[in-house]
């Protein structure tokens, strides 16, 4: 039988370690905080996202965590053995992309549980793509779901 997505999302949750907003939001005061790796799509990184996050699309992140490819990310592929800290907007995406990090050689990968919606609900800050400081309804908004009639499950 094939997988569905939310059996590979288990199967990725078996294996990623994930860390709550709080516990985040800790790491990113300390001496030698972790990258985080954004791995949503442009857009919506422009929209909003954690002050100091590296933008890579999941679509292009095999190729931009290595050396010698066009989609080279200079800062990803240089940071096998740093701390790194995969964030998207429910948390799946993350989980996903952490999974791949970690066959890819990457040390410390984790994801960050409930993504950039529970990092908003945690009412910790987001910024906008000028960097100026959202406050949480406005957020709360950007990260709602956008599903759309027809992609809903037939009935």
């Amino acid at each position: 039988m094939p997988l569905r997505y939310t059996d590979l999302l288990a199967q990725a949750r078996a294996s990623v370690r994930e860390l709550m907003p709080w516990d985040l939001a800790a790491q990113l005061a300390a001496a030698e905080p972790p990258l985080v790796l954004d791995v949503r799509e442009p857009r919506e990184f422009a929209a909003l996202r954690i002050a100091g996050a590296l933008n890579v699309p999941r679509g292009v992140l095999e190729q931009a965590s290595e050396w010698d490819y066009d989609e080279t990310e200079p800062a990803l592929a240089g940071s096998r053995a740093r701390a790194i800290v995969i964030v998207c907007r429910s948390g799946n995406r993350s989980l996903l992309a952490a999974q791949t990090l970690q066959q890819l050689g990457f040390a410390d990968v984790i994801s960050l549980a409930t993504g950039l919606r529970g990092w908003n609900d945690a009412e910790q800050p987001l910024v906008d793509g000028d960097g100026r400081a959202l406050d949480a309804d406005t957020a709360e908004a950007l990260l709602a779901p956008r599903l759309r009639q027809e992609q809903r499950r037939p009935r």
